[in-house]
């Protein structure tokens, strides 16, 4: 006989809600898209991307890569992205 087992449990703490601190509906907006330099992580925010520009195509992408996953971000590209910026998505894990 073979028994499956649903790992999932009720929730511990309730959920706190998430207030955007921009209006991502409202008019232009440049949004970075910062790889951590995992293998995919481009290809991912790639499809971040896509998703993204197809629910909210007034909305402009910029793209980085730390390069390496161990390092944290440069001060260089941490100024850039907050030059070019109002929003970013990061690629954590692999």
């Amino acid at each position: 006989m073979i028994e499956f087992l649903d790992p999932r449990a009720e929730p511990g703490l309730p959920a706190d809600a998430y207030d955007l601190s921009i209006d991502l509906v409202d008019g232009p907006l440049d949004v970075g898209l910062l790889a951590n330099g995992f293998p995919d992580s481009v290809a991912f925010l790639r499809q971040v991307e896509t998703a993204l520009a197809a629910r909210l195509p007034h909305l402009t992408f910029h793209h980085y890569n730390k390069g390496d996953a161990s390092s944290v971000v440069s001060d260089t590209m941490l100024d850039t992205i907050v030059a070019e910026c109002r929003a970013v998505v990061a690629a954590y894990g692999h």
